[in-house]
Formats: C-alpha cells, sequence, structure tokens
C-alpha cells in the first residue's frame, strides 16, 4: 500500500500538525504492507521535516511541493496539483494532513483528512475576521469531499457531531495521535543565560484557546505572593500568533520580562529537555483538539496542572490535576502550582494506547476499509465497529 501524506502549511517551525504528519509517516512504516510513504512538505519546511522525519527506512521518500508561502498559492497546490502528484506516485491512499481545498472528482484513490479541531467554529478569534469565513468554508468543503476524517481525539468527533452529524456519522473516526517516549534530549539548555533556575513550562501557540495572557496572570500573582521562588521562570513554547503583541505587552506592563521566556523554533531534542527538567506543566487551555503536550510530558515524567476540558480529560486521565475554569480559577491555578512543586517527581507513565504500533494498526484498517469495502450498505456498520475496536 503506497501512502501520501500531504503537511505542506504556512508554517515554517515543527508545529502541532507537522508534527502530526511525521508520526503518522513514522507509525505507517511500521506496518510491513505499507510499501511506500510518500511526505510532501513546503519548501520552507524541509529542513525540520528532514530533521524531525524516520530515518533509515528505504520506503520514506520526502518530497518538496512547489508552492509559495502564501494562501492563494497553497490552496491552488493542494486543489489543483496535489491530484496530479498522488497519480504519478501511484498513491492508494491520500492523506491530508489538515482540512484543504480539495477536488475528489480529481483523485484516482481514497482520501483521508485528519481533523484536528474545529477552531475555525470554536476560536474564530485565532483567524480574524474576514478569514475566518473563508477557513470555515475550507473546512466544511473539505470534510464533504474526503472519503473518511479521523478525528484525534473523542472530544474532536464529539464536537463534529454537534456542526455536522451526518459527515460524523457517516465517514468519522477516531483515530489519536502517536505521541512516544523520546530517547533523543539536547546536551545543552534552549533557555538563555539558564544557570539551573527552576521553569515553569507551557507548549503552545499564541493563539486565543492557549490562554496565554491567564497564565502569565497566574505566573505573575505566584511572584507576588512569594509562592514560588523568585528566581523561578515562566517558559513559554510556541510560535507566535495572534495573541504575540498582547502577550508581550502583559509581560512589560508587569515588569516580569526578566522572569519570561518566549521561544519557538526548538527541536524535539530541545523541546525534551525542557519537558525532563521543568519543575511542572502548565495547560490552561480553553480548549483543545488533543492536548499533544500533556501526553508529552506524562511520558516525561511531569508534574501536569491544566484546565478540566474534555481532550485533557481524554488523555490525562487520573494522570493530572484538573483546575475548572472558573471564577476562582487563577488561584486554583496558583494553589496548585505552589503546591504540586513541593511534591516529589512523578515516574514517567505509559500511554500504550498512542503508541506507534497501535495507531498505525487503527490507520491500516481505515485505509484497507476504503480501499476493499464489502458493499456500500454496509460501510457504516464497519466504521462502528471500528469504533468499538478502539474503545470508543
Amino acid at each position: 500500500m503506497k501512502v501520501v501524506i500531504a503537511l505542506a502549511s504556512s508554517s515554517g517551525q515543527l508545529s502541532g500538525v507537522q508534527r502530526h504528519a511525521i508520526s503518522l509517516a513514522r507509525c505507517l512504516l511500521t506496518r510491513e504492507r505499507i510499501t511506500a510513504v510518500h511526505l510532501i512538505a513546503a519548501p520552507w519546511q524541509q529542513e525540520f521535516v528532514r530533521d524531525a522525519a524516520p530515518r533509515g527506512d528505504a520506503r520514506l521518500h520526502l518530497h518538496t511541493a512547489r508552492v509559495r508561502n502564501n494562501s492563494l498559492s497553497r490552496n491552488l497546490w493542494y486543489y489543483a496539483e496535489l491530484p496530479r502528484i498522488a497519480t504519478r506516485l501511484g498513491a492508494d491512499i491520500v492523506h491530508l494532513g489538515y482540512p484543504t481545498p480539495l477536488n475528489e472528482r480529481a483523485y484516482h484513490c481514497p482520501t483521508v483528512v485528519t481533523l484536528h479541531d474545529l477552531y475555525p467554529y470554536d476560536v474564530p478569534e485565532n483567524f480574524g475576521f474576514p478569514k475566518v469565513l473563508f477557513n470555515q468554508l475550507v473546512l466544511r468543503r473539505c470534510l464533504q469531499a474526503v472519503d473518511a476524517i479521523a478525528c484525534v481525539s473523542q472530544s474532536t468527533l464529539d464536537r463534529l457531531e454537534g456542526i455536522e452529524p451526518r459527515l460524523a456519522l457517516a465517514k468519522a473516526t477516531v483515530i489519536h495521535n502517536s505521541v512516544a517516549p523520546q530517547r533523543r534530549v539536547s546536551a545543552s539548555s534552549p533557555l538563555p543565560h539558564w544557570d539551573g533556575e527552576p521553569f515553569l513550562l507551557c507548549v503552545a501557540q499564541h493563539r486565543r484557546n492557549k490562554n496565554i495572557l491567564f497564565l502569565l496572570r497566574v505566573f505573575d500573582r505566584l511572584l507576588r505572593s512569594g509562592r514560588i521562588a523568585y528566581e523561578t521562570r515562566l517558559v513559554i513554547v510556541g510560535i507566535p500568533g495572534p495573541e504575540t503583541n498582547a502577550i508581550r505587552c502583559f509581560i512589560a506592563a508587569a515588569g516580569i520580562g526578566d522572569r519570561v521566556v518566549l521561544l519557538n523554533g526548538l527541536s524535539e531534542e530541545e523541546l525534551q529537555w525542557c519537558y525532563r527538567r521543568c519543575a511542572l506543566l502548565l495547560a490552561p487551555s480553553l480548549t483543545e483538539g488533543f492536548g499533544l503536550p500533556v501526553a508529552e510530558a506524562l511520558l516525561a515524567g511531569c508534574r501536569v496542572i491544566c484546565s478540566d476540558i474534555p481532550a485533557f480529560r481524554e488523555i490525562g486521565a487520573d494522570r493530572c490535576l484538573y483546575i475548572p475554569l472558573n471564577a476562582r480559577a487563577e488561584e486554583a491555578f496558583c494553589d496548585a502550582a505552589s503546591a504540586a512543586i513541593r511534591e516529589p517527581s512523578p515516574k514517567p507513565v505509559a500511554l500504550p494506547q498512542l503508541s506507534a504500533p497501535w495507531i498505525a494498526e487503527q490507520y491500516f484498517q481505515l485505509y484497507h476499509l476504503l480501499l476493499f469495502p464489502a458493499s456500500a450498505s454496509d460501510t457504516p456498520a464497519r466504521r462502528a465497529e471500528m469504533r468499538i475496536s478502539q474503545g470508543d
């Protein structure tokens, strides 16, 4: 089976969508019946894709999309050029790393899209007006056009059912992101001028749903009340976005510029260094599709304090401390953080449901179902069986 995975996007740094696509390639290569995986990225993504992609497997092929870094060029590439590439490569399955424009009539093989979230509907501030209307249109049209929708969590599927119940029933299933313990760790600190000071960690893009301004208020309160040592830093790892200016303004107004570190563009090894050295991970998101930092932190043996939202509960189970985002949330986060950093460090946990072999098996079942359906009439029943087998 030959699989084409398209991940070309505007991001020139390794973000959640790109990490998912690379992880998907790694998972598929654990299956002998996968004869080729073609990973297609934009020119400005080639460096981090080469660094993060699995090595030493001749079945993996990296390709560069001939596209310019603007919305029109990328969308036209997905709509017109990707089908031609899939045909030339003899693809059995084309897997979109995220919802994009899709000309279903141009494909000779089934198409799958990973649905990470419904942010164009749930967090329009992430996109701005009127751009959000275009994002909503592309999302809805893509979900209608593909042959299958792979939701990264039950939370995402539940949200899809609320917006497009027919699509959710007809073609959606839950296949989590694959997250595995990382063995490679940077030998040096990615933190500037770090000399062993304790730090709290947040891994989040500068977007509204990540709730970083709330986190900054929590950190400022912790410092001013003396509940953490004054030399403690807050390290925020994430790509700049719509909230960046507000974040920088708050840091300046609060006078905590020497205590807050904003980082982006970290390698997997450097990010792993942060997980293993931090005092705890803070994840105060308003909404999430999956919660990758929570899973990675648990695998690395971090203390985790996060908002009480379904996606985090789904991944963290009873291993995290959950704080409701109510009127007392800031104080509750402060109390939890000051108590947690005084507790013994937990051991790394196992998350076998997110392991590469398990996720690969679920994707292989989905692909096989699309390629060899028993009949059109029993396809929904087969999908229902898949959900049951996944424990949904």
